[in-house]
C-alpha cells in the first residue's frame, strides 16, 4: 500500500537516490535523450525540470545551486548556455517520456526520456501538420465566402461582362470598315483597263469616215 507515500524511493537509500537522479540529470542534459525504466523517468522528471527553470535567471547564484544538484561543470555550462535559451518562452514541461518496450528478464517498463525542444523530427511534423491545417481553413473559408450571393460577389461577376461588351464592338467595326477599303481600289483598277482599249479602237474610225468623203467630192 502507499500510505502517505508521495514518491518512489526506487528501492534505494536517500543517498543512492540522490546520487543516481544526479548523474542520470547530467546525462539527460548532455545528450539530450537517454533510455531507461519509466519509474525512473517519472522521478527523474521532478528532479530535473525545477532545475531547468532556474537556468533560465543567467546568475551566478543561480549556476552555483544547480551546480550543488548536478556536481558536473559540463552540464551545468550545456544547460545554461544552449537549453536555457531554447526553452525561455516554455512555462515548464521541458521533458517527454516515450514508453518502449519491456526489458527481458524483469520485464520492467523501458522508455525514452528527451527535451522537447531537441527533437527536431517532431518538430517538423508539427510545423507541417499547423502549415497543412491552416491551409484547409483557408480554402474552405475560402468556398464558404464564395457561395452566398452577395454585393462584393455580383460586383465581381459584372465588371467583366462590361469590359467585355465594347472589345467585341470595337471589333465589328473594325471589320465593317475595313471591308470597303479593301475592295474599292481592286475594282477601280480593273475599270481603268477596261476603258482605255475601247477609246483606242474608236478613234481610227473617226479619222477614216473623213477620208472617204474627200475622195467622193473629188
Amino acid at each position: 500500500m502507499r500510505h502517505g507515500k508521495k514518491f518512489n524511493h526506487l528501492g534505494r537509500k536517500k543517498g543512492h537516490r540522490e546520487a543516481m537522479l544526479s548523474n542520470m540529470a547530467a546525462s539527460l542534459l548532455t545528450h539530450k535523450r537517454i533510455f531507461t525504466t519509466t519509474a525512473k523517468a517519472k522521478a527523474l522528471r521532478v528532479y530535473v525540470e525545477p532545475l531547468i527553470t532556474k537556468s533560465k535567471d543567467n546568475t551566478t547564484h543561480s549556476r552555483r545551486v544547480v551546480f550543488g544538484y548536478l556536481q558536473s561543470k559540463d552540464a551545468v555550462n550545456e544547460l545554461f548556455t544552449s537549453i536555457a535559451p531554447k526553452v525561455a518562452d516554455r512555462p515548464g514541461g521541458y521533458t517527454r517520456i516515450l514508453k518502449t518496450h519491456n526489458r527481458l528478464g524483469d520485464n520492467a517498463d523501458m522508455c525514452m526520456m528527451e527535451l522537447v525542444d531537441f527533437n527536431e523530427a517532431m518538430l517538423e511534423a508539427k510545423s507541417s501538420k499547423s502549415k497543412a491545417k491552416s491551409g484547409a481553413k483557408r480554402s474552405r473559408r475560402g468556398k464558404k465566402s464564395g457561395k452566398p450571393t452577395s454585393a462584393s460577389a455580383a460586383s465581381t461577376e459584372a465588371t467583366p461582362v462590361e469590359e467585355a461588351t465594347p472589345v467585341v464592338e470595337d471589333a465589328v467595326v473594325v471589320e465593317e470598315t475595313a471591308a470597303p477599303k479593301e475592295e474599292s481600289p481592286k475594282k477601280e483598277a480593273k475599270a481603268e483597263p477596261a476603258k482605255k482599249p475601247a477609246a483606242k479602237k474608236k478613234a481610227p474610225a473617226k479619222k477614216a469616215a473623213p477620208k472617204k468623203d474627200d475622195k467622193e467630192e473629188k
